[in-house]
């Protein structure tokens, strides 16, 4: 995706600049971008005890919330990583747990789906910004011994039949048995790779804001309110904040206090007061999955290998779960079934949030009309509230 930000009055809680390290001179596995998926896969390996050495073209970690949801599934991976569940407990307890995703048009309620009675031990979504993730993930690797090399920016990646060599923009390289992109959309390992992106974007554009606003349906739920004007996610997050997330025609560059306030005055009349913009987005949402996860020793993983809307909040989750799949397969010696084991889950993902966001964002009357008939009545159908909470939680990725 493409984005342009502006911040107003935010702390910054990302992690703090890191002293250039020098890098070795080999490596096992080469990991590209120290987001989410890097970290998670960076953990899981060094869990594993496999050498590793992990990239970041960035001077310091992520500073601003961005994914704002953890899902159930990617909490039991968490988990599954330090079986104390004191990694999980940490995030936990820097989050807001959510057991309802409610559905409306404007004020009118249509669906509500609940996590609670899920197959977990996790029945809820955790609203918790991105920084945060990031920063509970990279403590636990130092406190494994490790951490990320920053700021290195590869700028071309070659690979025969014995490794990879990656060479840094200031001339510096390091040559590996694998790498692996997870460094986003644009990424770096891909392009080497030679492997294709499918898919398009979608012609509206996004808006993103933490805001801090008197909100009428509360703390307890993740809104999704559908209209002709377009998606509008409104959800909670720690500190009185919330996320709002709207898809409009054409978002200004640096949405502002006021044109946050405009946009729900008109999708959501009468439930909200802005008082604080804490920071702001506009970007444009792809919906894409690479060809192929692996081309020889370079492999992909999170926004390297798909990109979707961010209906239901599944990227970040969906990015996590491959790196944690992708570390387990080095340390099984089980590469070959990496993609097979994850990539049809990513065509899943896009395809759920695809049908999700073309459904709410519809302007076609007569579909509205039918698709807020049809919501209150599957609504009260148990099996179909469960199987959609299911899908939303990822637990069907296990």
């Amino acid at each position: 995706m493409t984005r342009t930000s502006r911040r107003t009055g935010t702390t910054r809680t990302g992690t703090a600049p890191l002293r250039r390290r020098p890098l070795p001179a080999t490596t096992d596995v080469a990991v590209v971008g120290a987001g989410p998926t890097g970290l998670a896969l960076a953990v899981t390996l060094a869990e594993a005890g496999i050498d590793f050495v992990l990239l970041d073209r960035q001077a310091e970690g992520a500073n601003t919330s961005r994914a704002a949801v953890v899902h159930a599934r990617t909490l039991e991976v968490l988990d599954e990583l330090d079986p104390s569940r004191a990694l999980s407990a940490e995030l936990i307890g820097l989050g807001i747990p959510v057991g309802t995703f409610r559905i409306r048009d404007g004020a009118r309620p249509l669906a509500a789906i609940g996590f609670a009675g899920l197959p977990t031990a996790h029945p809820y979504a955790l609203m918790v910004p991105q920084d945060r993730t990031e920063a509970v993930l990279l403590a636990r690797l130092r406190a494994l011994g490790r951490d990320v090399h920053r700021p290195y920016e590869v700028t071309a990646i070659t690979q025969d039949a014995d490794g990879v060599t990656l060479t840094t923009a200031t001339g510096e390289t390091l040559r590996a048995g694998h790498a692996v992109g997870a460094d986003g959309m644009h990424s770096a390992v891909r392009t080497a790779a030679g492997i294709g992106f499918t898919g398009s974007a979608y012609e509206e554009s996004f808006v993103l804001a933490d805001v801090v606003m008197d909100w009428d349906p509360g703390a307890a739920e993740v809104s999704l309110t559908l209209g002709a004007a377009g998606l509008t996610v409104v959800a909670p997050l720690p500190g009185g904040h919330y996320r709002v997330v709207a898809s409009v025609e054409e978002a200004p560059a640096e949405p502002d206090l006021a044109f946050v306030q405009g946009l729900l005055d008109a999708r959501a009349p009468g439930q909200a007061t802005v008082r604080e913009l804490a920071w702001s987005s506009r970007f444009r949402i792809h919906h894409r999955v690479a060809d192929r996860y692996r081309a020889g020793r370079l492999l992909l993983a999170g926004d390297a290998a798909h990109v979707h809307s961010p209906a239901g909040g599944q990227g970040m989750n969906t990015g996590i779960q491959d790196a944690y799949a992708l570390g387990r397969a080095f340390a099984d010696g089980n590469l070959d079934g990496y993609e097979a084991r994850r990539r049809p889950v990513a065509q899943r993902v896009v395809a759920l949030t695809d049908r999700m966001t073309r459904i709410a964002t519809t302007r076609n009357p007569a579909l509205r009309a039918a698709r807020n008939t049809v919501l209150p009545l599957a609504s009260r159908i148990p099996a179909l509230r469960r199987r959609l909470a299911t899908e939303l939680a990822e637990l069907d990725y296990r």
